[in-house]
């Protein structure tokens, strides 16, 4: 293309983002919601972060949209004009209509936000539609991140207390009042309380490990973070340059470590909750923390448990004549590393990550490994996952993760785009990963493309599990290293191992059961009662709107909260869930307008 066409693609872009724009601006300052049709195709999706609904929303068609332009009236809307730092773009496909992809940045009651739209032409060539539209809240009215041009000026004021001084009675919070507790120290943890200290909240993280980061150092020894350093970043303060490009556990530990020294964040460790209640009349919370021995009375306006989606309560089924084996029996999450079992046969129950993983370390170490696979399991390597899904948006040349994070979250999980270009994704990784996949299938195991064909991305969202990124296992699998029994469940144990259901058998020395856990809802009911877990919804899942359910958002129970998700979602769903923390604790109504 030549630089006379690429200006005049770059004006076109230009010029039909301004005026659809404006357009918008003016329909929903005059809550116009009679105007879908001049803005929106009819099957589009508007997908608002906390801008419009202080929630997570993906609205889809004029019925659901409608409203939401009628509501928009009394916000305040205004500005709506393209991003400086990024300029439209006219996106030609083959065999699809010409699209145009504008960043923009406006205005609400609420504070300043930036919006993702993308136009096709409407029919008739009668100016562009949206098909996808995304308003993301970026801060608050009267609060902002304190980052950037915004940061602390460091110098004390005349006769205000040192730093030291200053930081040790914020860690000590001997007063007992705060705003928000986060119980749970990895990565979804302090994140979130990185982000509330940007906005000067006041936070405090307990863990009942000895030292941040624990939570990583104490797993298996062969362990590395299954995505991309790029996808990884932590809020506000990435990873070194030369990080690796998959991160080994103890490193992973090591940094969360420095990270929550470099973010000042306020942590105790070697603390659990012993009591816990809510009062509703102070919009406080009660909680007596057990800090290494001392008991201390916490009172903070909101509580946040960060210690895992998928739970800390390990999913341990059980079976008939298990007391009969003469061997050991444990679940993945008591697995360290396969030293004692060098030498034994053993069976790992389950092909997910964390099978793969501990049967790999097993293998390492010299044991004869079986893996048992109870149902068909969706295979991807780690490369293969970086050079298709990542490398536009996660890479040493993508655009800075906050842009990518914007363009992910902008594609609604239930749109029929977003699920054919998964489709797409999945068959291409297929492709690449073909002789894995032909050398998994003539070895027995039984593979599954993912829901409808989507992969990894809505067994994820769906399930959190029922597929494998690989990191070396499989290859393992092909060469005969490891075994692999499929297609049967198990009967029963006996004292020399187990049988499946369909006769075959399995003489072990040992069963590791990586069967998962119970889910985060089960950890709130150890931690905080019946009545809290009881008033929470689902957590995790889609909803109907393809939203997650009970994460980041509103759980049930007031002035309760879950955080959680791999790395990339904790990073971007983490500043929604610090926004609207903060802005409650200013008075704001949240309630949802439609």
């Amino acid at each position: 293309m030549t630089a006379v066409a690429d200006s005049v693609d770059d004006t076109l872009a230009d010029d039909a983002s301004r005026a659809w724009l404006d357009d918008l601006r003016d329909a929903l300052r005059s809550g116009d919601a009679g105007r879908y049709e001049d803005l929106f195709d009819t099957d589009a999706w508007w997908r608002d972060l906390l801008a419009f609904t202080w929630d997570l929303r993906s609205l889809h068609g004029e019925d659901a949209i409608g409203p939401l332009m009628t509501t928009a009236r009394g916000l305040s809307a205004d500005g709506f004009t393209p991003a400086d730092d990024m300029p439209p773009m006219l996106i030609d496909t083959p065999g699809a209509p010409r699209m145009v992809q504008a960043f923009f940045d406006f205005r609400t009651a609420a504070g300043p936000g930036r919006g993702l739209v993308r136009l096709t032409p409407a029919a008739g060539g009668n100016g562009w539609r949206a098909v996808t539209l995304l308003t993301s809240l970026e801060s608050l009215a009267d609060r902002d991140f304190a980052v950037g041009t915004r940061r602390p000026s460091g110098t004390p004021d005349p006769g205000a207390p040192s730093w030291s001084a200053r930081r040790q009675a914020e860690q000590e919070c001997s007063t007992g009042e705060l705003d928000v507790l986060v119980v749970g120290a990895g990565h979804s943890g302090l994140g979130l309380a990185a982000y509330l200290g940007a906005l000067g909240v006041s936070t405090l993280v307990i863990d009942k490990n000895e030292r941040v980061g624990d939570n990583w150092r104490r797993r298996y020894e062969s362990l590395v973070l299954h995505d991309p350093v790029w996808y990884d970043h932590m809020p506000l303060m990435k990873f070194p340059p030369g990080w690796p490009v998959f991160t080994p556990k103890d490193k992973m530990g090591d940094w969360l470590e420095i990270y929550s020294r470099a973010m000042e964040l306020n942590v105790w460790t070697s603390s659990s909750i012993d009591t816990s209640s809510y009062d509703r009349s102070s919009a406080r919370w009660l909680v007596r923390v057990d800090r290494d021995g001392e008991s201390r009375e916490l009172r903070p306006r909101h509580v946040v448990l960060a210690t895992g989606l998928s739970g800390t309560e390990p999913l341990v089924p059980t079976f008939d004549g298990q007391d009969e084996f003469a061997g050991a029996l444990m679940h993945s999450s008591e697995y360290t590393d396969g030293t004692s079992l060098s030498g034994k046969r053993v069976a790992v129950i389950g092909t997910g990550n964390s099978g793969h993983d501990v049967a790999q370390d097993l293998h390492r170490h010299g044991a004869n490994v079986t893996l048992v696979q109870r149902g068909p399991t969706f295979v991807v390597g780690a490369e293969t996952v970086e050079a298709v899904m990542m490398s536009g948006s996660y890479s040493e040349h993508a655009p800075d993760t906050e842009t990518s994070d914007l363009i992910g979250a902008s594609m609604p999980h239930r749109a029929t785009a977003t699920t054919a270009g998964l489709q797409q994704a999945t068959a291409a990784m297929a492709e690449l990963d073909k002789e894995i996949h032909e050398g998994l299938t003539r070895r027995g195991f039984q593979l599954s493309s993912g829901v409808d064909g989507t992969g990894s991305m809505m067994l994820f969202l769906t399930r959190n599990g029922g597929y494998y990124i690989d990191v070396g296992a499989s290859q393992l699998i092909i060469d005969g290293e490891i075994g692999v029994v499929s297609g049967a469940g198990i009967d029963r144990l006996d004292r020399d191992g187990l049988r499946l259901n369909d006769g075959r058998r399995l003489d072990v020395d040992a069963v590791i059961l990586a069967t998962g856990f119970r889910g985060i809802v089960d950890t709130a009911r150890r931690i905080f009662g019946d009545a809290v877990a009881d008033a929470v919804g689902p957590v995790w899942d889609l909803d109907e709107e393809g939203e997650l359910r009970g994460v980041w958002r509103s759980s049930g129970h007031d002035g309760f909260w879950f955080s959680g998700g791999n790395l990339g979602f904790a990073r971007l769903y983490n500043k929604y869930l610090a926004l609207r923390l903060a802005a409650e604790l200013t008075g704001v109504d949240t309630s949802a307008p439609i």
